[in-house]
């Protein structure tokens, strides 16, 4: 659905991963490209699997992603996204007080949501820097892959910037966003935050906590 960087190799030495990927040479944005990753991007989050979750753990940048699989989406989230990422910034020696936040947000979670959404294949990490242009085609990488809400690609994208209107129209025609969107945008977005914030340190952890408060109120 979407074009990525085919795989040549890969393996390990001296304990140290390789990939190697065909060369791109990635150009200037060109006029439609930005419609044509929206459309794709929703095509893509039509592969859909009967569990959230993926085959193995990745990672998210260099953080550990736990992908257990689960038939809850409420359950998947709070135990391997929030509350992970909550637990490794305490256990990294950020404010003690994300521990409560953590856990009273996890309870209310339930709340944000109107229906069970449908695991669809994501990239997991689509921020600007995620995504070029080459020969005119869209191509997606550095992916954090994984099954789950295709809401939390798009929140993804509305965090850092680099999307513009033509890509959020095109999805939107291919596939519409479901309603409640917009007040389970915050709650995706933070847990990129707090990778973020156990990634980069403490210039984190004042929006971290904003958004968590902000979230309980």
């Amino acid at each position: 659905t979407v074009r990525v960087p085919e795989v040549v190799a890969s393996g390990e030495s001296q304990g140290v991963a390789l990939l190697v990927t065909e060369w791109l040479q990635f150009g200037q944005g060109s006029q439609g490209a930005e419609q044509r990753l929206g459309e794709q991007l929703a095509d893509m989050h039509r592969f859909q699997a009967d569990q959230f979750g993926w085959f193995r753990d990745n990672t998210i940048g260099q953080t550990e992603q736990v992908n257990t699989r689960g038939d809850n989406w409420i359950d998947f989230f709070t135990e391997h996204r929030l509350l992970f990422q909550v637990r490794l910034a305490v256990n990294n020696g950020y404010d003690p007080s994300l521990a409560d936040l953590g856990d009273r947000l996890a309870n209310k979670l339930p709340s944000f949501f109107d229906d069970e959404p449908a695991p669809s294949l994501l990239h997991g990490d689509l921020w600007g820097g995620n995504w070029a242009v080459c020969d005119g085609v869209p191509v997606i990488f550095d992916p954090a892959v994984y099954y789950g809400d295709r809401e939390t690609d798009i929140a993804m994208t509305r965090l850092f910037g680099g999307f513009g209107t033509e890509f959020y129209r095109a999805y939107n025609d291919t596939w519409q966003m479901s309603p409640g969107f917009e007040r389970r945008l915050e709650l995706y977005q933070l847990y990129h935050v707090l990778n973020h914030l156990n990634l980069f340190g403490t210039s984190y952890l004042g929006r971290s906590i904003q958004m968590m408060k902000s979230l309980l109120a």
